[in-house]
């Protein structure tokens, strides 16, 4: 039997990660991060658990990457350092994908293979060809793949573009060719399925940037994802016909940048490049910035020029900051922030709410509808989305005349399995959500945000106490230090009655006792806690430290 096993990226978006298994042979696709939600205090990444993939190692034969982007590779190096496996993709993604498992000295472990678009690769019993889609960065891909039990297409993140280059479109003859040799189901990208029409054109995108940048009168910055190498090729475009210097600010902006020049993907005369430590040689209208940063990361190059942080540039009066990408979701709040220091800095800002100056990479439900009529699957799955995104998309192909009972509105976990008699849904593997913390990996759970969340909403008092064993008189203390509780000089009262309630229970429990010191703790951290609630109306987190001598 064939077995697709979503590991993640069906009920949220990122985490991409999907099984394809069949008899003792397994292949992956992709293996995405998500950036943390706000409840996930400190931590940096969010990547798949991988337990069904570890208990089924031998059968790993490799992984497959449909394109560039963190949310579809970013969990690779955490993958690769458990299982060494093969990874194959086009040129652009084993570029970028390169440069991380350098960062992560894993090189020289991991075999990359280049499979180009309109190429198979084989897989046995899987033969996987690789069809060229348009995204919103370049050299992504679908697959078609052929299995014993039929033909199983998975859109990978695409949209229907229109673009003068061919090389920059998804590829529809191949689609429309794979449809007419029957398809057994079709995986598809859900992402905007609740988006009616059609994504808008590159080349309308182009436009309204360029007739910003001719309208400007001092510097430009334009704010993007790095990874969206098309857009910086039209950046530049523009600049050289406005008669602007270029100049890339950011590191992964940079990095990024040297993997397509040397693919070919990024073409700008020398002359037009500068160097970021020679802008000040430069009137303000003779200058384009191009720099990451444009969802209010911190730490961003924006964010730190809208601060007054950065080495080399600082936003000031006359400067037009263009944010060319789609919000994503959580991170509104951080965009809105950095929108009004840029406003308060003096600069002119265009983001998408007041200027159409993005397209999606990700197809409406008029290039959904469009897709679903050249694949004619036999089964649907839609895939890649929040679960409402699922269940829409899901709807969509009902509306187009697919039988209810073949169109699979799947989660993470979920087995489906292909035999002799159809398609269903099996028991669940077992998958969820692994927090990386700087370089602890699994080791933040759910205990450990309550923490986080207890110290970040009340603060933190520790107790110290030395006491006697014999006699179980205190000795030293009890001493009360508070972090982000009250201030120091507020504390008066509250200190001296807290004390009193510590000795209070220190005097109830008998000396001798096995388990003193931990009964005592247990007292203290209920009792502290129903007295600063009552006291002040606030619930610090509280530990307490007891030494018996």
């Amino acid at each position: 039997m064939l077995k697709i096993i979503p590991l993640g990226g069906l009920g949220e978006i990122g985490l991409n990660m999907m099984v394809i298994e069949y008899d003792d042979v397994i292949f992956i696709i992709d293996a995405g991060l998500m950036f943390p939600e706000d409840y996930m205090l400190g931590v940096d990444i969010v990547i798949p658990a991988m337990d069904y993939i570890r208990a089924n190692r031998d059968k790993i034969q490799g992984i497959v990457l449909t394109h560039a982007h963190e949310d579809h590779i970013g969990a690779l190096p955490y993958l690769l350092k458990e299982i060494r496996i093969p990874v194959y993709g086009t040129a652009f993604t084993l570029g970028i994908v390169r440069n991380k498992l350098i960062e992560f000295e894993l090189i020289r472990y991991v075999d990359l293979n280049l499979i180009n678009p309109g190429e198979t690769l084989s897989i046995e019993p899987f033969e996987i060809e690789f069809i060229r889609v348009s995204h919103s960065t370049i050299d992504g891909v679908g697959l078609a793949i052929k299995t014993p039990e039929g033909l199983v297409v998975h859109t990978g993140d695409f949209r229907i573009s229109h673009h003068a280059d061919k090389m920059k479109n998804t590829d529809i003859s191949s689609f429309a060719r794979v449809g007419e040799e029957g398809v057994l189901a079709l995986l598809s990208d859900s992402t905007n399925a609740e988006v009616e029409g059609y994504t808008m054109s590159e080349q309308e995108v182009a436009k309204n940037l360029e007739k910003l940048i001719v309208e400007a009168q001092g510097r430009v910055l334009v704010a993007l994802f790095a990874s969206n190498v098309s857009r910086i090729q039209q950046v530049i475009d523009i600049a050289v016909r406005c008669n602007r210097k270029v100049v890339f600010n950011g590191r992964s902006m940079e990095q990024i940048i040297l993997v397509a020049t040397k693919l070919g993907h990024i073409q700008c005369p020398p002359q037009t490049i500068l160097d970021i430590r020679q802008v000040k040689k430069y009137n303000d209208d003779e200058v384009v910035v191009i720099t990451t940063g444009s969802q209010g990361e911190p730490m961003s190059a924006l964010a730190r020029m809208a601060s007054g942080m950065h080495k080399h540039i600082s936003i000031r009066k006359g400067d037009t900051v263009i944010l060319s990408s789609k919000y994503i979701p959580g991170n509104e709040k951080a965009i809105a922030n950095i929108i009004n220091k840029l406003y308060r800095r003096g600069a002119d800002v265009i983001y998408s709410k007041i200027a159409q100056i993005h397209a999606s990479g990700h197809a409406h439900k008029e290039e959904l509808k469009l897709m679903l009529n050249l694949i004619k699957p036999k089964y649907f799955i839609p895939i890649h989305g929040e679960y409402r995104h699922l269940v829409v998309h899901a709807r969509i192909a009902e509306k187009l005349g697919m039988d209810r009972e073949n169109v699979m509105v799947a989660e993470d976990g979920s087995v489906i399995v292909f035999d002799k008699d159809g398609a269903k849904l099996d028991e669940k593997v077992h998958t969820g959500r692994i927090l990386v913390d700087g370089k602890g990996i699994g080791d933040v759970g759910r205990s450990v945000l309550k923490e986080r969340r207890e110290l970040s909403e009340g603060g933190l008092v520790v107790v110290t106490m030395i006491i006697d064993e014999e006699t179980g008189v205190v000795l030293y203390g009890p001493e009360l230090i508070s972090k982000g509780f009250v201030f120091d000089s507020a504390t008066g009262y509250l200190v001296d009655d807290a004390q009193c309630v510590i000795l209070e229970i220190v005097e109830e429990i008998d000396p001798g006792l096995d388990s003193r010191v931990d009964l005592l703790r247990k007292k203290l951290k209920k009792a502290l806690k129903q007295y600063f609630a009552f006291a002040i109306n606030r619930r610090p987190l509280i530990v307490p430290v007891i030494i018996e001598v």
